[in-house]
């Protein structure tokens, strides 16, 4: 996910009044051990154009399943979650994940409670289908100290235990500023990692994201074994100006300079990956869904 996401997210984490009712998660039958998707932000301006014949597109390559990045006042794409689970069936389709930010507004320090807005994407993540409620932003000011980081991972973990409630995992997805930025000399990302319970909080690791920091996707894998659920899969190269300023963008899988096979191999061999999904920001000149269709190839030609 690049700053122009990160901008588009901030503005559509969703505020609502009311209060909360669970379902379970409507899965027709268990997922299966692993399973390779594309984050709908890859087709970000098909999807704002044509949802239902965009995901019909995806669906014909092959794709089996999706990842949201569009949740806004209870609606994914313009859908309700029961109409969006029905859109999804039709096609063939599941969504066993979804980004959408958990932000200060969504906890209530003064009930140590969460507010309605995020009780209400619970409950519609569990309707809609999903395994993984993501929250792919921590916002600046919660990572300026370390009390105040840690106080906050209680409540990354207090979020687990609600969707644990509908049969879910919570889960975070990283950008860059985890492996470029320190507190007490540790790596935010590492005081994220100490700080979370592994069996309430999933961590979705953006291998293309960290690429420049000087982080190294491989041997993170390597050291935190079992602790990557799922894995945005991506390939990067060299760019004049970078998706988030670091002077590169993500490219067709296979294709650039990222390590993305290896990395990919060892999230299924060792670092407890089960969803592997397809993430491209950058065309080169090309659709994004004709890049999708190349990049779903190239998965199935690595095995995935």
């Amino acid at each position: 996910m690049n700053r122009s996401r990160r901008s588009f997210i901030q503005h559509t984490a969703m505020v609502i009044a009311g209060s909360a009712v669970f379902s379970k998660p409507l899965f027709a039958s268990p997922a299966p051990r692993t399973i390779t998707g594309i984050q709908l932000y890859s087709v970000r301006d098909d999807m704002k154009k044509d949802p239902l014949g965009t995901l019909q597109a995806l669906a014909e390559m092959g794709y089996k399943y999706v990842e949201h990045a569009n949740y806004i006042n209870r609606k994914f794409y313009g859908y309700t979650a029961a109409e969006f689970k029905k859109v999804l069936d039709d096609l063939g389709l599941k969504m066993l994940s979804g980004h959408t930010v958990m932000g200060k507004e969504h906890w209530d320090a003064s009930k140590n409670d969460f507010t309605a807005a995020w009780k209400y994407t619970v409950e519609d993540a569990a309707t809609v289908g999903q395994e993984i409620v993501i929250s792919p932003w921590l916002d600046e000011g919660l990572r300026k100290n370390m009390d105040d980081m840690k106080r906050y991972m209680e409540v990354f973990n207090k979020s687990g235990q609600l969707c644990e409630k509908s049969g879910m995992k919570f889960g975070y997805h990283n950008h860059n500023f985890e492996f470029s930025q320190s507190l007490d000399g540790k790596k935010i990302y590492d005081i994220i990692l100490e700080n979370t319970d592994p069996s309430l909080v999933a961590q979705q690791l953006d291998m293309g994201n960290l690429f420049g920091t000087g982080a190294d996707a491989y041997e993170i894998v390597k050291k935190h074994p079992g602790r990557f659920l799922s894995m945005h899969i991506k390939d990067e190269i060299k760019a004049a100006k970078g998706e988030m300023g670091d002077g590169y963008e993500s490219t067709i899988l296979g294709s650039g300079v990222a390590n993305t096979k290896a990395i990919t191999d060892l999230g299924k061999k060792s670092g407890g990956t089960l969803h592997f999904i397809i993430e491209q920001e950058s065309y080169q000149g090309k659709t994004p869904l004709a890049c999708a269709k190349e990049d779903l190839k190239i998965m199935k030609k690595w095995g995935y």
